[in-house]
């Protein structure tokens, strides 16, 4: 049988929807060039990842 949903206080539903804030990005520096660049992907400045060259920047 159907259950009647029940009152969702203030408090309960604004604690449920504190936790959506935006973080900053996780920023290391590159270890050819020393840009700052996200972890785990190649660098745009010199086209690097894991001191090899992967992409081609002109």
């Amino acid at each position: 049988m159907a259950v009647p949903k029940g009152k969702v206080s203030k408090a309960r539903k604004n604690k449920r929807k504190a936790n959506w804030k935006l973080t900053a990005p996780n920023l290391v520096k590159c270890e050819k060039c020393g840009e700052l660049m996200m972890p785990h992907r190649a660098c745009k400045s010199c086209g690097t990842y894991n001191n090899k060259v992967v992409v081609n920047v002109e």
